[in-house]
């Protein structure tokens, strides 16, 4: 078994250990992160400059870049083997609705799986790192549990989000589908020092789709949420109605 673990929040940052010592002995591990926080960096690659690959002195290799670069470059050069699984954060904060979205967390996983990889993503709920250990202990469950009993389908996504409970790793599972949040915050608005007007983007909005079934409402009630992703963005449902339009 050999597992590869990426994140969004740097290579130095706690969840990023945590994760990988909580895959420690499920198989042969390779860490390659970003060198700097990349939150909000949803699926970009960069591809107006060249990337550089270090290596941390505890052996955890960084990219000048991306989470999704990370792992690109990781399965198409970067490494000598390919990977049975993808595993991305512990992230410090929630990936749940329309985060997803917008989640570096979430898209280095997701890169995995477009190059047809099972892949999960971790995170815990409230950022500031409380309880991380139990946290690990829950993604330790969970890859172990898909490892030993995997879905009908695959390659699979997962998105996991974790509460912050000091026992969090004795909380309920539960399968759930993604929430919506109402809009973003208004921007920041300040001046720079040289007088010039400079935006901060706002917080996230609130959830306005958070009912039983949703991951909001799963971790609001100390649950451990299981989200299922795929990647199809297609409005199937719409097809119909577009094509007679196209006919009128």
């Amino acid at each position: 078994m050999r597992i590869l673990i990426a994140n969004d929040d740097g290579y130095l940052a706690p969840g990023l250990a945590a994760l990988v010592q909580a895959c420690e002995g499920l198989g042969d591990l390779d860490i390659v992160a970003p060198e700097q926080n990349a939150s909000g960096t949803s699926n970009s690659l960069t591809l107006n400059r060249p990337l550089s690959v270090y290596t941390a002195s505890n052996g955890f290799r960084y990219i000048n870049g991306t989470p999704s670069d990370c792992v690109h470059v990781a399965l198409t050069g970067l490494l000598g083997h390919r990977p049975d699984l993808v595993v991305s954060g512990i992230n410090q904060g929630a990936n749940m609705g329309d985060d997803t979205l917008y989640s570096g967390t979430v898209a280095a996983a997701m890169e995995g799986f477009l190059f047809g990889i099972p892949a999960i993503a971790f995170s815990q709920v409230d950022k500031g790192w409380t309880n991380l250990d139990a946290a690990a202990r829950v993604a330790r469950e969970v890859i172990q549990h898909v490892l030993r009993e995997p879905p009908s389908r695959s390659p699979y996504l997962l998105n996991v989000n974790i509460p912050n409970l000091a026992d969090a790793d004795r909380a309920p599972r539960v399968v759930t589908r993604l929430g919506r949040r109402h809009a973003s915050e208004p921007v920041i608005r300040q001046t720079s020092p040289r007088g010039e007007d400079i935006y901060w983007i706002g917080p996230a909005g609130n959830a306005r789709e958070a009912g039983e079934g949703t991951d909001f409402h799963a971790t609001a009630n100390g649950r451990v949420s299981i989200t299922p992703l795929q990647i199809d963005l297609t409005d199937h449902a719409e097809l119909p109605a577009w094509q007679g339009w196209l006919q009128s």
